[in-house]
Parts: structure tokens; sequence; C-alpha cells
């Protein structure tokens, strides 16, 4: 990988790369070019190339990139060489459902347990895996090696959850309650509703673009 700075906005494109690439595997296509990459993910050719040479020369001209290559080298880029251990603070319907997908497990994310205050879900199991109470979560991650903590809690509880799981040795958060937190790992706020707020600001621009015409 060469030794400069990479920009949030290309890290935020190579997930896509990755998915993509993944599926050209599946489809038994050995080399792809840049222009063609670029077109599958509505992206500018320059722009595909702009972002892979941030991490190395992968492509020839004239040939393309060679797609298991790329694949590979993506995967180790992206830190999927290895699996990591993490754990759900919040049993609801969203730390549930995350907990059920089993796309994670198939990227190297093993979910160990769930932890709540709710006395109808501690004790019980969630995906085959136990749902604790939160008192116990500090000393589970102390004692597992854990190296995710993903918070689907209430609001209020989303930061001193954070904090517990920093203190523990949390190397990295996933949060999904809505409300931005800060702790000093790496972070990932995910709002669902934003995205919806979105959908909603451009139905509503394609309205009033309608109503205009009308």
């Amino acid at each position: 990988m060469k030794n400069r700075k990479v920009s949030k906005a290309v890290i935020r494109r190579l997930p896509r790369y990755y998915r993509e690439l993944g599926l050209l595997k599946q489809k038994k296509i050995e080399r792809i070019s840049s222009g063609d990459l670029a077109e599958r993910l509505g992206l500018n050719p320059s722009q595909v190339r702009q972002d892979l040479n941030c991490f190395g020369g992968f492509g020839q001209q004239g040939y393309g990139y060679q797609v298991s290559s790329l694949h590979k080298e993506l995967a180790s880029i992206l830190g999927l060489t290895r699996t990591y251990r993490a754990i759900i603070a919040g049993a609801g319907n969203i730390g549930q459902a995350l907990c059920k997908y089993e796309g994670f497990l198939e990227l190297g994310f093993e979910t160990l347990a769930l932890f709540d205050i709710d006395k109808s879900l501690v004790g019980k199991l969630v995906c085959e895996k136990p749902v604790m109470h939160i008192d116990k979560m500090s000393d589970f991650i102390l004692s597992n090696n854990v190296d995710i903590g993903i918070i689907a809690a209430r609001r209020r509880a989303a930061q001193p959850i954070a904090d517990i799981m920093v203190k523990s040795g949390i190397r990295a958060i996933w949060n999904f309650v809505p409300a931005d937190i800060t702790v000093p790992v790496p972070l990932e706020n995910v709002h669902l509703s934003d995205s919806l707020l979105v959908l909603t600001y451009q139905l509503a621009s394609a309205n009033e673009q309608e109503q205009d015409k009308a």
C-alpha cells in the first residue's frame, strides 16, 4: 500500500469495489477495465483509477484489472483477512436483526453475545447467542478479546455504553443509535432515519419539479 493519506470518500467507495468484484468472481469474469467497472458502479473511469492508485498499481494499460487478484488485494486493504469478534449492546429489534444477518459472518465478523437490561430478554438466545445483562458487558469484553462493539440501545444510553466499551478494550464502535457519540477509537454512526430523510427530500424535490412543469 502506498504511504499516503486516503480520503474518507475513497475509503467509503472501497466496499463498493470489493462487493462488485465479488459478484464478477461469481460470474467467472476474469478481468475488467476501469471503464466497465466504473459503469457498473455509476462512477467515471478516472475516478476508479485514482481511487485504486491510492493503494498501488493494480491495473495494466490495455488489459484492465485481474478480478480475482484485485478482489483479494481489496480484502487485505479492508482488513478482511482475519476474523473480528463483536458484541451487540441492545437486544431489541435492530440488535436482533444485526445478529441474525448472515452476511456479517461471511465477511469474518462473529457476534459473540448481546447485552440488555430488559428482564424479558436477558437469559434468552438470539441467533444462538446469549443475551446477557449489560452489567456483565465489561467483564465479557475483557475476557473474550472483543474487537468491535455494536450499539443498538436507547438514545440516552449510547454514550455511557460507548464509554464502557472503550474502557474495557473495544477497538472500534458501530453505532446504530440516532445520537452522535464521541470516542477515541474508530467510530461509524449509522443513523437509519438519515437515509430515509434523503429519500423524502428527493421525493419532495421531484414533486416540486413536476408542479413547476404543470
